[in-house]
């Protein structure tokens, strides 16, 4: 039997137990091991051996997103995305990609609200020269105009083509202008086009000096090495590194607690009309986290979930029905969208979400719809452990977002923990008029709506 086959036949067996046990007693995957320290600049070091395969995953993961930018000045994280790979003290621009695909690897990057992070999946034999590369642009990163100006344009660029010129692109910057007063959650990671443009590279400049710094950073190393052998290559490349002059600033405004229901209609050129129902929740971690993912599942997770069952198959409001519980470092929001089927009204479409999520309040779930997302969870926590770079993700997360290291393996319990009285009572709490915010969205001209933000 290979070892895709039996590790199949492993997930399906205990998938299988799993839906057969009560509430609570599913079988949790073999925990993860690791080695945690940080070292003298501040740099946390997680090393996870695995030698089921000759393959190494290596990212960093740099705690800051856009939600770290100051108002005017948006869309920095994921400018530095790009302005990562444009070169180095001792490596040219793009060679750090050129490198690794030579090696036979990949890499790449992303950016989020929370965090900004570069990875690399490569042959076992390389950990050296990728840890090299990667503590070389962390120390001496080439911040020079023409790159800036240039990658400006790129990103500009992308901006037109995912938000300002697709379908119901801006969308979800829409949702979170509208429904955030203070914290930066509410502009989007890609940022405005004012903002980047009138960005200059000093500002660039100060922003990398702040953030792109070892004690900002986690290195997560999984794969075939030995433990000792890696914390030596580490020390020796990213240990270089110098420590940051002043402490990473983390004073964030916090959002103040809405009091009363927002209702408001906007315009733009899409061909059918949305409609949003939005409320604020709780903090990824935070003991109504767990819960209100639960009640994510349920109400809008998918086709079978209750929001597009009413919407979109019993009702026909809605051409699509979509939404969730977005759970992220600091408190944010959950939503659910509609887009309008042709000749229905918004307002039934409100209506019919609200009464969605009211139901949850005053029933809550069944016990079937509790285990079902309970499965859905144990099948989801332990397909994403299948490759390094799943297991590193779980352990990045567990440090840069939860603070606690323990979360990565802890959050199986919690979850096999939850109740349908846990479901209800979150709901209560969150789900209330004045907690919530309406936006309908009418279809215009792009001369009436505006054009991009």
């Amino acid at each position: 039997m290979t070892r895709r086959v039996l590790r199949t036949f492993v997930v399906s067996a205990l998938l299988a137990a799993i839906s057969g046990l009560p509430a609570g007693a599913a079988v949790p995957p073999p925990r993860l091991h690791y080695d945690f320290s940080t070292l003298p600049n501040g740099l946390k070091v997680i090393l996870s051996e695995d030698h089921s395969s000759p393959i190494i995953h290596l990212g960093v993961y740099y705690h800051v997103g856009s939600k770290n930018e100051r108002p005017g000045r948006t869309g920095f994280a994921h400018l530095f995305e790009h302005l990562m790979f444009k070169g180095s003290k001792n490596v040219g621009a793009e060679e750090h990609t050129s490198v690794i695909a030579s090696a036979g690897g990949q890499s790449n990057a992303y950016t989020t609200d929370d965090e900004t992070v570069f990875w690399q999946t490569f042959p076992a034999q390389y950990l050296p020269m990728v840890s090299w590369l990667e503590a070389d642009r962390m120390a001496s990163l080439r911040v020079e105009k023409d790159n800036f100006t240039n990658e400006r344009e790129v990103v500009k660029e992308e901006r037109r083509m995912r938000v300002d010129n697709q379908p119901y692109g801006r969308l979800n910057e829409l949702i979170y202008d509208q429904t955030f007063t203070t914290h930066p959650y509410k502009h989007p990671t890609i940022g405005s086009m004012a903002d980047l443009e009138a960005a200059s590279v000093d500002d660039v400049r100060e922003f990398y000096n702040t953030f792109y710094v070892p004690e900002n950073a986690t290195l997560v190393i999984v794969g075939d090495f030995e433990t000792a052998q890696a914390k030596a290559i580490v020390e020796q490349y990213f240990g270089r590194v110098p420590k940051a002059q002043r402490p990473v600033p983390r004073d964030l405004p916090k959002e103040p607690a809405q009091t009363q229901e927002k209702r408001v209609t906007l315009q733009q050129p899409w061909p059918l009309q949305a409609v949003v129902v939005a409320y604020h929740i709780a903090y990824d971690g935070h003991p109504d986290s767990y819960p209100l993912h639960i009640a994510s599942k349920v109400l809008s997770d998918g086709q079978s979930s209750r929001i597009y069952q009413k919407l979109v198959y019993e009702q026909q409001l809605a051409v699509t029905a979509f939404g969730g519980a977005n759970l992220v470092e600091d408190p944010n929001l959950f939503y659910a969208v509609a887009i309008v089927q042709p000749g229905q009204s918004p307002e039934a479409a409100i209506a019919a979400l609200i009464g969605e999520l009211d139901q949850l309040k005053a029933g809550g779930i069944t016990e079937r719809e509790l285990q079902r997302a309970k499965n859905q969870f144990a099948r989801d926590y332990i397909l994403g452990r299948e490759s390094n770079q799943q297991k590193a993700l779980q352990l990045a997360h567990a440090v840069v977002i939860h603070n606690d290291i323990s979360t990565a393996d802890g959050e199986f319990e919690i979850f096999q923990g939850i109740t349908a009285a846990d479901v209800k009572r979150v709901a209560e709490i969150y789900f209330t008029e004045a907690n919530r915010t309406v936006i309908t969205i009418m279809p215009a001209s792009r001369a009436d709506a505006g054009g991009g933000r």
